[in-house]
């Protein structure tokens, strides 16, 4: 905790990052208000072989190391965090200005434990206002958010839930599906700007076709791992996936068979290759 602190925080800003030092200088340059107004700022670096961690320490409050898996480094840096609420920030997401503010004022007049913002996807794609508009009204209608939405939540709620799965995909929504049995999400109107590379590149009916069938087919029963190999853009990115399903807080135990009936207000795992 920086010397300058008066008082605990009540917001931590958990960021996990793999080989960002590229970018890890803006990324945390952009949360610097957040912590002059005491926020806390955690990086849970999955195991760079960059300079990441090295550049992230003089811009946050910790940095710590993680084996890599964005639900492992997520919990890794909750367990670490000071603050009475959570928000898990993936580095390409930015933050609006006042997020810190809307924040604590969403949790004022709610009784909610969690919640989410709206977001903003930055490309060059004419549709991408429009498919912004589309995924904001689905999140608010099902009460589901992803991890690009800066998913925030109480402490002991998190906790309470078990955590992020160990999923190599859609860990964000397997949480949200959890934290919804506690409670509907405060769903925060001030936007979250992410990239629009993938509709740039794959195209908006492509990438969102995938995103709904991935979702679809996880809803199913499909297993995580094969939809991470089903989806993922690059074999770099299976062999990522293979490391994320690794146990990180203390859950129950890893299943030997798949489920067939599973109690939504648990993680849900999957067993590891044998």
């Amino acid at each position: 905790m920086p010397a300058s602190r008066k008082s605990p925080p009540i917001l931590s800003i958990i960021v996990p990052v793999h080989n960002h030092a590229r970018t890890i200088g803006p990324v945390l340059h952009a949360l610097k208000p957040f912590r002059d107004r005491n926020a806390e700022i955690i990086v849970v670096d999955g195991g760079s072989n960059d300079d990441t961690a090295m550049l992230a320490r003089p811009l946050a409050d910790q940095v710590i190391r993680s084996p890599l898996g964005l639900g492992r480094q997520m919990n890794e840096g909750a367990k670490v965090a000071s603050g009475f609420i959570f928000l898990f920030l993936r580095p390409e997401t930015r933050l609006p200005l006042d997020a810190d503010t809307q924040v604590m004022y969403g949790r004022s007049r709610d009784t909610a434990v969690w919640g989410r913002f709206d977001l903003r996807i930055q490309g060059r794609h004419m549709l991408l206002p429009l498919v912004a508009r589309w995924l904001n009204w689905r999140s608010r209608a099902s009460g589901i958010a992803t991890g690009d939405q800066a998913i925030f939540v109480q402490r002991e709620s998190f906790f309470r839930v078990g955590g992020f799965s160990h999923l190599p995909v859609l860990e964000d929504v397997d949480l949200c599906e959890r934290l919804r049995t506690l409670s509907p999400p405060i769903c925060v109107t001030s936007r979250v700007t992410v990239p629009g590379e993938r509709y740039d590149r794959y195209g908006v009916w492509k990438t969102l076709r995938d995103n709904s069938m991935k979702r679809l087919r996880y809803r199913l029963g499909a297993d995580p791992k094969a939809l991470a190999e089903r989806y993922s853009g690059s074999p770099g990115g299976i062999a990522r996936a293979a490391q994320m399903v690794s146990p990180s807080l203390p859950l129950p135990s890893d299943p030997q068979d798949r489920p067939q009936k599973r109690n939504k207000s648990q993680p849900r795992q999957w067993p590891t290759e044998r």
